[in-house]
C-alpha cells in the first residue's frame, strides 16, 4: 500500500480514495503564522507517518465517479479516515464533522493558520473536481466505464 496524497492511497494500479475526508492537494501552500507552507506535502507527509510500517486494512463503501475504491481504512489501531481531519490535515468532506469542530476549535493543522478548501484550490488550478462521496457517484463511474468517458 503506498499513499499518494494526504486522502489517497494506492494499491498497484488500483487508487483508493478516503470516505468522508478532503486534504489539501500536493501542490496546494498555505500559511501559518505569516509563512506560506506546503500544506498539501504536509498532510501527505502526515498520512505516511500513520500508516507507517502498518498493515493497512480498508474497507470499500462505494466508487468515486473517477473509478476510485471510497474507503474507510485503518493502520496499527487508527482510523485514517477520521485521524486526517481530527489533525487538521483534511477537511471533512461529508462525514467527520465532530472531528473537524475538534480541529477547528483546537486550531489544529490548517486550522491554525489560512487555507482555501481544496475543492476551490482545485477549482483554480486544477485536479480533479471531487462531489461530497454519495451512491451517485457510483454510477458515474459506472457509465464512465461503460462509454469510456
Amino acid at each position: 500500500m503506498r499513499v499518494v496524497d494526504g486522502d489517497s492511497l494506492a494499491l498497484g494500479k488500483r487508487r483508493l480514495r478516503l470516505k468522508g475526508i478532503d486534504a489539501p492537494e500536493l501542490k496546494q501552500r498555505c500559511s501559518k503564522g505569516g509563512q506560506e507552507y506546503g500544506c498539501g506535502i504536509e498532510a501527505a507527509s502526515f498520512l505516511r507517518r500513520l500508516v507507517g510500517n502498518h498493515q493497512v486494512v480498508c474497507k470499500g463503501e462505494g466508487i468515486d465517479r473517477y473509478g476510485r475504491d471510497l474507503v474507510r481504512c485503518s493502520a496499527g489501531g487508527v482510523e485514517l479516515n477520521e485521524t486526517m481531519v481530527r489533525s487538521g490535515h483534511a477537511v471533512a468532506f461529508g462525514d467527520y464533522v465532530l472531528a473537524e469542530a475538534e480541529a477547528r476549535s483546537e486550531q489544529a493543522g490548517l486550522w491554525g493558520g489560512e487555507f482555501e478548501p481544496p475543492n476551490q484550490w482545485r477549482a483554480v488550478h486544477g485536479g480533479l473536481n471531487e462531489d461530497f462521496h454519495s451512491g451517485l457517484s457510483e454510477l458515474v463511474a459506472m457509465l464512465r466505464r461503460l462509454f469510456g468517458v
